[in-house]
């Protein structure tokens, strides 16, 4: 992809999703008036994101009715444990960072990071409210990340990575940050066969975390191709989003996009 084309869907997405910070909106991806291409669209009287993707006692711990844009649950497979640093790629309003501060306790840290300065903002309220003095949130795209190297144990992203047009990029950033023998738990939007171009130069669904979709295969092939080992996948979500903690965002002849969460490590 030219650099004008990956600049344009950068600008579409991050206006997206400022609007979606200002609205404080609980739909994945799109709004209501797109729900026919949005990802995970939230239908009328479901129960919140978050309360379908994450338990009863993980939303207990922050006492915070903060709303979800993921897929997944990337910290349930994250194996935090006291006194890590975890980094969020695309944090956000800060969920996935909240709910690690609980796990890495208050000799741990957090870094939020995202490239939508409105999410920024969002988060770092939300942290105030929740009196969260191990967490932070830097504005930063992932390609580029304001992150020290080898400094982080664990990272994190919840269907954020398919919305980059350049995830070799991202990828190679997750291994420069990471300490050795750190961890990565990433849930995020990946299809099974190719998409249609079309699909593919359509910018709404761009944002609506189908278009930057890789194949699973190919997908994993790029986090083994930055060096990472012990590459699986723990969890796919292929039923329909309005009956439990699942996504799926929409199905054709010749491919279907699904929600799948990935561990891998970084060698020692």
């Amino acid at each position: 992809m030219d650099t004008e084309g990956a600049r344009e869907i950068k600008r579409h997405v991050q206006e997206r999703y400022a609007e979606l910070a200002r609205q404080h909106a609980s739909s994945c991806c799109s709004a209501p008036s797109e729900a026919t291409s949005s990802c995970c669209r939230q239908q009328e009287g479901d129960a919140s994101r978050a309360q379908r993707l994450y338990s009863r006692e993980e939303l207990e711990l922050i006492s915070a009715n903060i709303s979800s844009l993921g897929c997944g649950n990337p910290i349930a497979c994250s194996e935090l444990v006291a006194g890590e640093t975890l980094l969020d790629l695309g944090s956000g309003g800060g969920l996935d960072c909240f709910l690690a501060a609980q796990r890495v306790g208050p000799g741990g840290r957090v870094i939020g990071l995202d490239m939508t300065p409105d999410m920024v903002r969002l988060a770092r309220d939300n942290a105030r409210l929740l009196s969260l003095d191990n967490v932070e949130f830097r504005l930063g795209e992932m390609e580029h990340m304001p992150v020290d190297s080898g400094s982080v144990d664990v990272v994190i992203s919840n269907c954020v990575v398919n919305l980059s047009p350049d995830k070799d990029a991202v990828f190679a950033e997750i291994y420069r940050v990471l300490k050795a023998g750190g961890r990565l738990s990433i849930s995020d939007m990946v299809t099974h066969g190719e998409l249609p171009p079309e699909v593919r130069r359509d910018m709404v669904q761009w944002a609506g975390c189908v278009a930057g979709a890789l194949d699973e295969r190919d997908y994993l092939g790029k986090i083994e191709a930055a060096g990472f080992v012990e590459v699986e996948v723990v969890e796919e979500r292929q039923d329909d989003f309005r009956g439990a903690a699942s996504c799926r965002c929409g199905d054709a002849p010749g491919y279907q996009v699904v929600s799948a969460t990935v561990t891998a490590r970084k060698p020692r």
